[in-house]
């Protein structure tokens, strides 16, 4: 998979995230459930996993329930049912993995590569989380800035060695400046939430370059988009601690 692709793709869906704070949370829960469906249909593609079509319903499902009830909860807790959509989307994946018929002998690590994709799709609700929360773009644009920053770094063709250190600084150096452009928030929470985007960007870059190019279309998309929905509940608890 080449690191332009994914970066632009990466770059599109922070764009389609921050723009939900002007255009409103109907956008928001509607761009959520898209890109978790779009990311649950294509991670069976990306690992290369049997049963691919079900498993991808599953782990769609999953996500886009978490950001729909997430835009819809009442009271303050936001994420509340989050965790259920995350359990039950589990259980579907094991009993999915016990009934199908094909790929036995890799039936361990298929569980485990659909449960980690259950996972990031059901973090993805916390953007819809973030924007009910504040109303406002608050941290949501320093993270996005951030990591375009980080995605743009991991497009040079050099090795991880020196590209995961330059794009943990680059973001971390973003922040701040995105903080002093956009918000109040203080330089040094600023700049260890540049860090944490630039560090979960720079694993996933690093996961992509060992797990090897992907020539299926929704694997390339279902790749890029992972390091980006796991941010989405990383910002709605940052701006928690650190806002309030």
């Amino acid at each position: 998979m080449k690191s332009s692709i994914a970066g632009l793709i990466g770059i599109l869906a922070f764009a389609m995230l921050v723009a939900g704070h002007y255009l409103g949370l109907g956008y928001t829960m509607g761009a959520g459930i898209a890109l978790a469906a779009v990311f649950g249909v294509g991670w069976p593609h990306y690992l290369g996993i049997p049963a691919k079509k079900t498993l991808g319903a599953v782990i769609g499902l999953a996500g886009a329930g978490a950001a729909l009830t997430a835009g819809l909860a009442a009271g303050s807790d936001y994420l509340a049912w989050t965790p259920l959509y995350i359990a039950v989307g589990f259980g579907a994946i094991m009993v999915v993995q016990l009934v199908r018929g094909t790929g036995q002998i890799h039936r361990l690590e298929s569980t485990l590569g659909a449960g980690a994709g259950v996972l990031i799709a059901g973090l993805a609700c916390g953007w819809v989380a973030s924007l009910r929360y504040l109303g406002e773009p608050g941290l949501t644009v320093i993270v996005a800035f951030s990591g375009v920053v980080a995605l743009l770094a991991g497009m040079l063709p050099w090795p991880d060695r020196v590209l995961a250190p330059l794009t943990i600084a680059l973001a971390a150096l973003a922040s701040p400046l995105a903080a002093l452009i956009f918000s109040d928030v203080r330089i040094v929470p600023a700049m260890v939430l540049g860090i944490v985007v630039g560090a979960v960007i720079a694993a996933f870059h690093r996961l992509r370059t060992l797990a090897g190019v992907s020539t299926h279309p929704l694997g390339v998309a279902a790749a890029s988009l992972a390091p980006i929905l796991s941010l989405g509940s990383l910002v709605y608890f940052v701006e928690k601690i650190v806002l309030h």
